[in-house]
């Protein structure tokens, strides 16, 4: 680190826990965001912020009046922009030292399988199942951290899947693939703004703690936020050794069979 970097980071290098050596794990990091939108926006900023050393960033929408509401990262001026430049232009602002890579659209298959390769941490910033099964389904081919995250109404809910973990779930272990899950949606159902925002916050709390191997993450825990009362519950969930994603060989796996759609609607 030069001394630029020593006095920006200066108030993580003072916690015992991080230190130096935590917060060069973190400038050479590699983290991948799914989605640019109400999730994804406290992520990257906080992640950048942080100085995680390079950001990805994966969403095929443009920025649209109605999420500026919650989408903290967009400004008005941005409005018709694609959500990733105008989430770069952001980031550059905060820390020109962490690198933005874009991606404008909606990433499947070996594509998808190259981004999460790549990357040292995967955060799901998305609103559907299909993109969350797809992303889970890369993250234990390829041995990565998945830190998932969920919002709507007033309700929100975060985890972290490590495929490193012998013991730890998966995505699918959770919300099997199979299951008669319903999907709600933004634009329907409606989301409080500060509910991403706090959730978003915790995603890029847990993939700090796991990119700089501190703390306890919530590997195998489910945490739910009820915001309307303020009140979080904590459930323990266990890996499934019938599970058709990491209860096999992994070897086998393929994100092909469902496109990626990023977070456009959270």
């Amino acid at each position: 680190m030069n001394d630029d970097q020593l006095l920006r980071y200066s108030r993580h290098i003072l916690l015992d826990e991080i230190g130096i050596d935590g917060q060069q794990s973190w400038l050479d990091a590699r983290a991948l965001i799914i989605g640019a939108g109400g999730l994804g926006s406290p992520v990257a900023l906080y992640l950048a912020a942080s100085g995680v050393g390079q950001l990805t960033l994966c969403d095929p929408d443009v920025v649209d009046l109605t999420n500026l509401q919650r989408q903290i990262i967009h400004r008005t001026d941005a409005i018709g922009q694609p959500k990733v430049l105008s989430a770069r232009s952001t980031l550059s602002g905060i820390n020109p030292g962490t690198r933005v890579e874009v991606v404008q659209e909606r990433v499947s298959g070996a594509r998808l399988e190259a981004l999460v390769h790549a990357a040292d941490i995967v955060l799901d910033c998305c609103d559907n199942f299909a993109t969350r099964h797809a992303v889970n389904r890369a993250c234990v081919k390829h041995g990565r951290p998945l830190v998932s995250g969920a919002g709507i109404r007033f309700d929100g809910q975060v985890a972290v899947f490590d495929p490193r973990d012998a013991d730890s779930p998966c995505y699918h272990c959770l919300f099997p693939e199979s299951g008669d899950l319903e999907e709600m949606r933004c634009a329907v159902m409606g989301v409080f703004a500060p509910l991403v925002g706090i959730i978003g916050a915790v995603q890029a709390a847990e993939a700090l703690k796991v990119l700089a191997g501190i703390g306890e993450p919530l590997t195998g825990r489910l945490l739910m936020l009820d915001a309307m009362a303020m009140q979080w519950r904590s459930v323990r969930i266990t890996r499934d050794p019938a599970c058709s994603v990491c209860g096999g060989d992994r070897s086998r796996l393929s994100a092909e069979t469902a496109p990626v759609a990023c977070d456009v609607r959270n």
